[in-house]
């Protein structure tokens, strides 16, 4: 999906200062947070770039973390104040979308990288796992969808997948449940509202994955 050239301007959706409840923070420090918020004005949602604390208001209710360079989103994350702010907000149960680095910044563990961001993915996620010189590559797949009590809600059939450095899923937790694999490789997993994927549903023409988000 190419994204129209006036996402580079926009800071928000048409008509959210008049949003009390609903609103989607997408974490805008770095990285492809204009490909979500498209997708989500593709959808009708209300949704908001979080660039530094003071963006973070009651009217948001689900965050998104979108893929690019999960070192460098963590430092920012901290020298913006966005870093508590999130981290309260995934404490308390609310919906929260990684994409790629997303996922790596929601991993209680990572086995090649000694950070440790917000911690609450049950699952150790394993950094540029298809290697630094692999660009790309896409594939298809179904996903299991789950409701928040971790019982299967559902598929989303031929899921388009793409990957740019992307990592995997090298071990899942109890807490977690795997949403879609390929090459035997776990690349999607949600555990209650935390949904996160080493693809990136954003840049494709499939709203689906954002639309089961948007359920939670």
């Amino acid at each position: 999906m190419v994204v129209d050239v006036s996402y580079i301007s926009k800071e928000h959706s048409d008509g959210v200062d008049a949003v009390t409840h609903g609103v989607a923070g997408i974490l805008a420090v770095q990285g492809a947070f204009a490909e979500h918020a498209a997708m989500l004005d593709r959808l009708g949602a209300p949704w908001k770039l979080l660039r530094a604390a003071e963006d973070f208001d009651d009217a948001i209710d689900r965050i998104i973390l979108p893929g690019g360079e999960s070192t460098t989103q963590g430092k920012l994350l901290r020298s913006t104040g966005l870093f508590e702010p999130i981290a309260a907000h995934i404490a308390d149960g609310k919906p929260v979308f990684g994409t790629c680095a997303g996922m790596i910044l929601l991993a209680e563990r990572l086995d090649n990288d000694p950070n440790v961001y917000f911690g609450a993915l049950d699952a150790t996620v394993r950094r540029n796992a298809y290697g630094r010189q692999l660009g790309s590559f896409s594939t298809t797949e179904d996903i299991t969808t789950f409701g928040a009590d971790g019982v299967p809600s559902g598929t989303i059939s031929d899921f388009p997948l793409v990957f740019i450095r992307g990592p995997f899923v090298a071990e899942v937790g109890p807490r977690a449940h795997v949403m879609c694999k390929t090459n035997s490789n776990v690349v999607a997993i949600q555990q209650g509202r935390i949904l996160a994927t080493a693809f990136h549903p954003e840049i494709t023409s499939d709203t689906m994955m954002h639309k089961f988000f948007l359920t939670l």
